[in-house]
């Protein structure tokens, strides 16, 4: 299928997720270039047929002749980028990118963007513990939810055809949600999940903690290993919404932590019991 009649499909930032998107449309017949700085990725993806041709500057010829351009990049460099090198872009292009907050760049990428050339964000709710175009797996979409981020600026077309990408690469659930909402959620679902996570590995100094866990730890603390370039802007772009959702963590465990300490097990088996409850609505979604 052919997203709104768009055949060419330029990625900017081959890293895990530009070169999964680069995969899994390949694969889908669509004409896939690339930007990068690192020549070694654009030589990986080139060398692995990720890609039909790519480039580690801004190539105006491969800017003008996408049809959509995905950006893969972290959010301070996206938002560098479009100020340098968007007066390439052309009218009639559609722009979306993977970034994983939102209310920071958005607002910013549609204003500086030329006439004609529509921003619809995107974040796909996807990925691994490696990163780099070498990891790339497009399976990481399959059963995986999709986000779409428009504003009061962005078109129904616009805005279906950033649906219809995610259907294209593989997503389960296509959600719409505005760009506060979604910061919020990510706040909770993912930012604060690899907090609790760093934090559990923090939380002890012994040395052979390997040695003696079980699947329960393992599982808890697999996003422990951690891109602390990557998360570290993530958190500080969205620290108002993280913070929130923190503290309402605090107040949970604080909750089970009285539980505990008062012997109160009624109120335990409770929370127990509410957890359950919810966790059970994620296995019937996946």
């Amino acid at each position: 299928m052919i997203i709104n009649n768009a055949k060419k499909i330029l990625i900017v930032g081959l890293g895990l997720l530009g070169g999964s998107y680069a995969m899994a449309l390949k694969k889908k017949g669509y004409t896939v270039t690339a930007i990068d700085v690192n020549p070694q990725s654009i030589d990986y993806a080139l060398t692995n047929q990720l890609i039909d041709s790519g480039a580690t500057t801004a190539d105006p010829k491969l800017i003008a002749d996408a049809d959509i351009i995905v950006f893969a990049l972290y959010p301070h460099t996206f938002t560098r980028w479009v100020k340098d090198h968007g007066h390439l872009i052309q009218p009639g292009t559609v722009v979306t990118d993977v970034t994983g907050v939102k209310s920071c760049i958005v607002y910013e990428v549609q204003d500086l963007l030329p006439e004609g050339v529509e921003f619809i964000a995107a974040h796909p709710m996807a990925g691994r513990e490696l990163s780099g175009v070498e990891n790339s797996d497009d399976s990481i979409f399959r059963g995986a939810n999709y986000i779409v981020v428009p504003t009061d600026k962005n078109t129904f077309s616009a805005i279906e055809l950033c649906k219809s990408l995610g259907q294209e690469l593989g997503f389960k659930d296509v959600s719409l949600l505005p760009p506060e909402k979604h910061d919020e959620m990510i706040g909770f679902l993912s930012q604060l999940t690899h907090c609790i996570a760093v934090s559990l590995m923090c939380a002890s100094d012994d040395p052979n903690l390997e040695k003696y866990t079980g699947d329960s730890f393992r599982d808890l603390t697999r996003i422990a290993n951690i891109n602390d370039e990557m998360w570290s802007e993530l958190f500080l772009a969205n620290r108002d919404c993280l913070l929130s959702q923190m503290d309402r963590y605090r107040n949970a465990f604080d909750r089970l932590y009285n539980c505990v300490k008062n012997a109160d097990r009624e109120e335990m088996r409770s929370m127990m019991r509410f957890s359950s409850e919810r966790r059970r609505n994620f296995n019937k979604k996946a």
